[in-house]
């Protein structure tokens, strides 16, 4: 494990209120890694994304959480959801002061284990629970904070479970929620589950509340759906499969709220591949391109897309450290959190790191709203 005591000295706050820099919020895991002890100073992060330039300034503890490997921001900028991945888990809400500075306002159960996900949709709160598959509904008022029922219940409104397993038997030996999705046209949440193969289905309320609606869509035995992202047109949507290193492309019909596989492309060529095994991560639409962090081989894969729904040929950038398990595009800028060589990188579109900052374990990257 890379070290963890060379981070950069911070700038001053006069110097990042010159370069007019984007604040991004960082949710990292325990220091020791996935499933060791929580609680032992890890928490979540802020640093300063100059757009101009693509540089890194002032990465900052903000407040100490456990295992908060998933962060998400409500719409007002004010409030922020961290995730304990942990059994069981639990979510806190967070009040974002004027200084930037967060207070824990409710934490609550979110009635499955490891939560790993959070997807803030208008008036509700969706976690996915990986180890047993749960998804959660968290109803929100209109200020971002928990609803009334949720915090005098301390637990979610609503949990789904789910079973089936699938034929890669170390990993998926049962339900396994990986991530929360809204279709185009809010009328559904679909959760993409490791451990079935599926896109399970529910249909949406005007509250939010759920109701489980049967599965949009099933993939290839032994895929292990990790993140989706759906294509502006609204006619696509891109699954990266975790177990077989791949992107599928599957074609959306919103009627009947389903997809159908129709291509699938390599997660990074076999040549850079080489013995190492590739364990695709998370996946961003931006523009015309998708561009997807591939862990094992430690790169950025981005695929041209075409007009119509279509994936190019793969181009794969070498990242400068281990295990990309998180990104996003912020101000055409590809930020990456390297989990295990502590550090978030800031890339250009041909790969080149321009920009770095020292982060214990960092998990995602989300912007500051």
């Amino acid at each position: 494990m890379d070290d963890l005591t060379t981070l950069p000295e911070p700038a001053t706050d006069a110097e990042t209120l010159a370069h007019g820099t984007v604040p991004l919020w960082v949710g990292t895991y325990p220091h020791a890694g996935i499933g060791t002890p929580s609680g032992l100073g890890e928490g979540v992060w802020c640093v300063d994304l100059d757009p101009a330039t693509g540089l890194l300034d002032r990465p900052r503890l903000v407040v100490e959480a456990p295992a908060p490997s998933f962060v998400a921001a409500h719409p007002s900028g004010r409030v922020v959801y961290a995730v304990a991945e942990d059994d069981p888990g639990t979510v806190t809400a967070f009040a974002v002061g004027d200084d930037g500075g967060l207070t824990a306002a409710a934490t609550v159960a979110v009635g499955g284990a490891h939560p790993c996900h959070l997807l803030v949709a208008d008036d509700a709160l969706y976690a996915a629970c990986y180890s047993d598959g749960v998804l959660a509904v968290l109803p929100l008022a209109p200020d971002g904070t928990f609803a009334p029922e949720v915090l005098a219940a301390g637990a979610p409104a609503q949990t789904f479970g789910h079973t089936g397993s699938g034929p890669v038997t170390d990993r998926q030996e049962g339900s396994h929620a990986h991530f929360v999705a809204l279709t185009p046209d809010g009328r559904h949440v679909l959760v993409s589950d490791l451990g079935t193969d599926e896109l399970r289905r529910y249909a949406r309320a005007a509250d939010g509340t759920l109701t489980a609606d049967g599965v949009a869509a099933t993939l290839p035995a032994g895929t292990g759906p990790r993140h989706v992202a759906f294509a502006p047109d609204a006619r696509h949507l891109y699954v990266v499969g975790e177990l077989d290193a791949a992107v599928h492309v599957l074609a959306w019909d919103a009627a009947s709220a389903s997809g159908t596989p129709v291509a699938s492309v390599p997660a990074v060529d076999a040549a850079r591949a080489g013995d190492a095994t590739p364990s695709p991560s998370h996946v961003v639409l931006e523009g015309d391109r998708l561009v997807l962090g591939v862990r094992g081989v430690d790169v950025v894969t981005t695929y041209p897309v075409a007009a119509d729904g279509s994936l190019g040929a793969p181009v794969s950038a070498p990242l400068g450290g281990r295990t990309p398990r998180h990104l996003d595009v912020v101000a055409d800028w590809t930020v990456v959190a390297l989990q295990e060589s502590h550090a978030v990188v800031v890339l250009d579109h041909d790969g080149t790191e321009v920009g770095r900052a020292g982060i214990p374990s960092p998990a995602c990257v989300v912007r500051v709203r």
